[in-house]
């Protein structure tokens, strides 16, 4: 529910903005319903873009800790 209202709340807001923006003359009903449409799509894409590069992050970290532990096996043990 509290969720809910942050969306209504930042979406109008944000539908607001947008308009002046991109210079669209709207009343206010359509407004808010843009903004809240436009978190919705934001909020979505935004999580997908995190989660992407989440996988990106742990695969570079997976290499680079793969990379650290050749490094030690050759300094130390293979002697």
């Amino acid at each position: 529910m509290q969720m809910l209202l942050m969306i209504v709340i930042v979406g109008a807001a944000a539908g607001f903005l947008a308009t002046r923006f991109m210079r669209l003359q709207t009343d206010v009903p359509t407004t808010i319903v843009i903004g809240i449409v436009g978190a919705l799509v934001g909020t979505l894409a935004l999580r997908l873009l995190v989660a992407i590069t989440g996988w990106l992050a742990m695969f570079a970290g997976a290499v680079l800790g793969a990379m650290l532990v050749i490094w030690l096996w050759r300094t130390f043990v293979r002697r």
